[in-house]
């Protein structure tokens, strides 16, 4: 490697071209990377266990030993707040998956084929998606438990239309271009084609996609959390956290649900920016080619 290469400006070139091409993705990554950090380091830096009571410090306002004060527990919240990053990404990286995992190869199969499969393909994803999702998810979990298993699965399959209906709209550009119609004389199967000349070209679109819709993911699993239906308390999530805080609110102790509801509203803001920026930079026309 030259001199020249490893200078500190040229490797400060590529975050710098990141950000004067979208901003929005940089502060979008910023944000998401900071909260993973807290996830990933939660035992190490969250001062208490988040669930230790100190049962003679009940409502301590945020100062001195309890920075973002204490709960109506006696839990210091500063340690709750960090513990529940852990349960963010518990629940918005493995229902990204499961949207990716089940929306992904519908819609490539849907727009591909054609034919009655796809109407029926499109058909059930509608029927899928004619339900109010905050209704439906609080029927599911109810019935099928208030486990983090059962949060992330409910969510994930609610969510995967979106995925299959976003592949299937560029499958049906892509299967009439001529490298597809290549593909085909040459004589590849039907799989070979869909997977390895389709599929990394009508990705784009999904990829732009899993951000936002992980925000979605934590938003959803707050909300249920907050009527009672989701992960309950003691356990460091931000939804039960603002529930049990909300009563506090009227007589003044504001911090109990304040500072975990600024934690939620901040990461969903970085999933958005972040899927924002992804589309910045994988949309040529947001890019500005061919101008």
């Amino acid at each position: 490697m030259s001199a020249e290469a490893a200078t500190p400006s040229h490797w400060l070139a590529y975050p710098l071209g990141l950000a004067r091409r979208s901003p929005t993705f940089v502060v979008g990554l910023g944000i998401v990377l900071f909260f993973l950090g807290l996830a990933l380091l939660a035992p190490v830096i969250a001062p208490f266990n988040p669930t230790q009571s100190f049962s003679y410090e009940v409502l301590q306002a945020p100062g001195g030993r309890f920075f973002f004060g204490s709960d109506g527990n006696g839990m210091d919240v500063l340690s709750r707040v960090i513990h529940g990053s852990r349960y963010a990404f518990g629940i918005a990286v493995p229902a990204g998956l499961i949207m990716v995992g089940i929306g992904l190869p519908l819609g490539l199969l849907a727009g591909y084929k054609g034919g009655w499969l796809d109407e029926a393909l499109l058909r059930t994803l509608d029927v899928l998606r004619a339900f109010p999702t905050i209704i439906l998810a609080l029927a599911v979990v109810a019935a099928t438990g208030q486990s983090l298993v059962s949060m992330v699965v409910v969510i994930g399959l609610l969510d995967s239309p979106i995925f299959a209906r976003v592949v299937r709209a560029e499958v049906l550009t892509l299967r009439s271009s001529t490298f597809v119609k290549a593909a085909i004389a040459v004589g590849n199967p039907s799989w070979r084609v869909m997977w390895v000349h389709i599929l990394p070209n009508a990705i784009l679109g999904a990829t732009a996609q899993l951000p936002m819709r992980m925000a979605w993911a934590v938003r959803i699993s707050a909300t249920l959390a907050f009527i009672g239906v989701g992960i309950q308390a003691p356990t460091p999530e931000w939804g039960a956290m603002i529930r049990q805080g909300a009563e506090y609110v009227i007589t003044g102790e504001w911090w109990v649900a304040l500072f975990p509801g600024l934690a939620l509203m901040t990461l969903v803001l970085g999933f958005n920016l972040l899927g924002d920026g992804l589309t910045d930079l994988l949309d040529p026309k947001r890019r500005g080619v061919g101008k």
